[in-house]
């Protein structure tokens, strides 16, 4: 056995075994214009990225792997935005359009678990170009992230006055440092980190509920019973805390909506926001040790976690805080101060717990940079495989990491030391930052739902049944057209409020212009990696009839397993089928 110094070096190595990039095979084709769509094929479906995520680690990412800063922080300024009953519609409406198309990706990543999903699903299903737009469209969202999501950190930890003296280069450092380590630890580093930062996550906002509750019942140290007073038009009690902290009397609005309809629709982002990172469980589907049987598992939660930990949990805080509370807007999108959950706790006066709710909203922000880097590097190696981005991206060492993705997002996230620039410079980079990821998910989940309705046309249509599927989709094709019309009116209205903003009216032609790129740049973004890529490999839109039903998909897929599986599922209580 070699010294562990030696092996260690090694594992740098490139896997020998991982033939990704195949010298007689290109994807170019026809005098370099065309795509070898069965070469692509077959590189994401033989990546030699390593097959480490277990069950648990899966369950993890599908129901607690996205809970961040949209879920902590921003969506306080949802509720001011909207008003209460617009923040709990809006959520509900984002959560039917995840549900289905988490249906259809668990449907699309069993039957195909290969490196990439659903960018390789578009480029397979629906246009390579349109694949090839896709793939850097979601590769882009999460390099931006994991700067954001460092400069987030630091942030939060101002909420405590020690930290506030140190300078925030200092801490940035740490976080970059702490995140790109546990990524160097491949996917089983990533599955551990998700798994413990996911049940912390968990159990604060099943807390919370319960903490709620009580409080809206009159059990906390500064209470009355508060119901539904915040609901109703102007209903604030002078002795809120928000007065007593030297808010105007009566300055203080509540009500069921605010701004009407475009303040429903103003929402929207911050929904889809909040629920960015659903989609990673399918593309560490390409990573897991059993993907026909974990995924399904992890899949089914995530209807919990739409029901629970969104829906219950901001219709709570939504009756413990007004809209009108001014303390809600904060300092922008990474100010924990401005979390409605860190106001409700304060608002009742329990001291030491608002501590507490910071150290959770600085795990979760740490945990979506941790799946910043995780999501980039494998998206960046899937499109190397396809000759979409640059080869060397595709580097898998011996221990399964795409280890020049891996590098490359970590480089990018030297974008955090905008901090030290001052407060101006840093809010004004990472606003533009944030509009690149804003509506990217968008885009993604859209393309799932459509590659979903194209794959099983195509199924149809090469004389396959359902029967042949190990999971289908419990919305079934009816739910991704659901979920596609849904994210196309998302799109709609995102446009109208971009263009259109609550008090436009007020703004200078030049406020209106930088208002509306910065909540609509992802958009231009797309058609320019779409459109040049499109005319000058001349791609097809791709017919049913001609689609790779073959190629990635897994040879445990025969009848005798699937009909273990129906009779093992046969004997499970309803409620966990």
């Amino acid at each position: 056995k070699e010294p562990w110094q030696r092996r260690f070096i090694d594992s740098f190595k490139r896997d020998p075994n991982a033939h990704v990039t195949k010298a007689a095979q290109s994807v170019s084709a026809h005098g370099g214009h065309g795509f070898d769509h069965k070469t692509a094929a077959e590189r994401t479906a033989n990546s030699g990225l390593a097959h480490k995520l277990k069950s648990r680690h899966m369950q993890m990412i599908a129901i607690g792997g996205s809970i961040g800063t949209g879920l902590f922080v921003t969506s306080g300024a949802a509720l001011n935005t909207g008003g209460p009953a617009s923040l709990v519609i809006a959520f509900i409406i984002i959560g039917i359009l995840m549900f289905c198309t988490v249906q259809a990706l668990g449907e699309l990543a069993v039957a195909f678990p290969v490196a990439g999903s659903f960018s390789a699903y578009s480029t397979r299903f629906l246009d390579p170009a349109w694949g090839f737009a896709m793939g850097w469209n979601y590769a882009m969202q999460w390099l931006v992230v994991l700067p954001l999501e460092i400069v987030a950190a630091s942030i939060t930890l101002g909420f405590w006055p020690g930290a506030q003296d140190t300078n925030p280069a200092a801490w940035v450092t740490i976080f970059l440092v702490v995140i790109v380590l546990i990524n160097f630890f491949g996917v089983r580093g990533y599955g551990e980190a998700e798994f413990v930062f996911s049940i912390v996550k968990i159990i604060a906002v099943i807390g919370f509920i319960i903490l709620g509750i009580v409080l809206n019942c009159g059990g906390g140290p500064n209470g009355g019973y508060i119901g539904g007073r915040y609901w109703k038009t102007n209903n604030v009690e002078p002795s809120y805390a928000g007065y007593v902290l030297g808010a105007e009397p009566g300055s203080i609005k509540s009500g069921a909506f605010n701004s009407g309809f475009k303040g429903l629709c103003s929402v929207f982002v911050t929904a889809a926001f909040s629920f960015a990172g659903t989609e990673l469980v399918g593309l560490a589907a390409a990573e897991a040790d059993n993907p026909r049987k974990t995924l399904p598992r992890a899949i089914k939660q995530v209807f919990w976690r739409i029901a629970l930990f969104y829906i219950v949990a901001l219709t709570v805080v939504s009756l413990l805080v007004p809209y009108g509370d001014t303390r809600l807007l904060g300092a922008g999108s990474t100010d924990a101060k401005a979390s409605p959950f860190v106001i409700a706790i304060n608002n009742a006066g329990i001291s030491g717990l608002p501590s507490v709710m910071n150290v959770v909203i600085l795990i979760a922000v740490l945990s979506v940079g941790n799946s910043s880097v995780y999501g980039s590097s494998r998206t960046l190696a899937a499109l190397a495989e396809q000759n979409q981005a640059p080869k060397i991206f595709a580097y898998i060492d011996r221990k399964g990491r795409p280890l020049v993705s891996i590098i490359a997002a970590s480089i990018l996230g030297i974008l955090c030391y905008v901090v030290a620039g001052g407060s101006d410079t840093s809010s004004t980079a990472l606003n533009w930052l944030y509009s690149l990821s804003g509506l990217s998910s968008i885009f993604t989940w859209g393309s799932i739902c459509a590659a979903h309705i194209r794959f099983r046309s195509a199924w149809k249509k090469q004389g396959h049944t359902l029967d042949e599927l190990a999971f289908k989709s419990q919305a079934g094709v009816i739910g991704s057209w659901i979920g596609l019309i849904l994210n196309i009116l998302v799109l709609i209205a995102q446009f109208w409020t971009a263009a259109f903003p609550i008090g436009y009216s007020s703004q200078s032609p030049k406020d209106r212009a930088e208002t509306f790129f910065l909540s609509y740049l992802a958009f231009p973004v797309v058609i320019v990696f779409y459109l040049p890529y499109k005319i000058y490999f001349k791609t097809p839109f791709m017919r049913s009839t001609d689609m790779d039903l073959v190629t990635g998909r897994r040879e445990l897929d025969t009848a005798a397993l699937i009909e273990a599986d129906r009779i093992e599922k046969a004997q499970m209580p309803k409620w966990k089928r």
